[in-house]
């Protein structure tokens, strides 16, 4: 097993345990807004442990709701209120799947234009043949280096 395929594989294990809360929705008015009322903090609070005025604290609520708000700006208002920011992206599949989804994507476009191109010929092959072309074609994108995988793509 080479380096690539180690790290990807040590990879999708440690995102096994974010798969769970990746469908979960953020609160309705945000997770600033949600830990703050339950602390029991009221906005004008929550601005002074910021260092800030009270109306930007509406703002970064609002900007949370919006999707417009900063990595930093969370921070900031989780540290104030003694919690942690969590960052991080869950691929909806495996990585490995995710790739190999890729690499048969590449397998059917190359094998689609060598199969026209034999058959304008006359020299169309099996459907078994194909389909061992085919496999044998996935398998040897998925051994080679993944960023080819993507140079092609559309």
């Amino acid at each position: 097993m080479n380096f690539e395929h180690l790290m990807l594989k040590q990879l999708d294990e440690q995102l096994q345990d974010w798969t769970k809360i990746k469908t979960r929705q953020p609160p309705k008015k945000g997770w600033i807004n949600l830990i703050r009322s339950a602390l029991g903090l009221s906005s004008y609070q929550l601005a002074k442990k910021m260092g800030v005025n009270q109306s930007r604290v509406i703002q970064i609520e609002t900007a949370e709701n919006n999707r417009a708000i900063t990595i930093k700006t969370l921070e900031k208002a989780a540290e104030a209120m003694n919690c942690k920011l969590i960052y991080g992206l869950v691929p909806n599949l495996s990585l490995q799947n995710i790739l190999e989804e890729q690499a048969r994507k590449i397998a059917k476009q190359q094998l689609a234009r060598v199969s026209h191109s034999m058959g304008l010929e006359d020299q169309s092959i099996s459907t078994d043949k194909q389909q061992q072309q085919y496999n044998e074609l996935v398998k040897e994108l998925l051994d080679s280096r993944p960023k080819k995988l993507w140079s092609n793509d559309e």
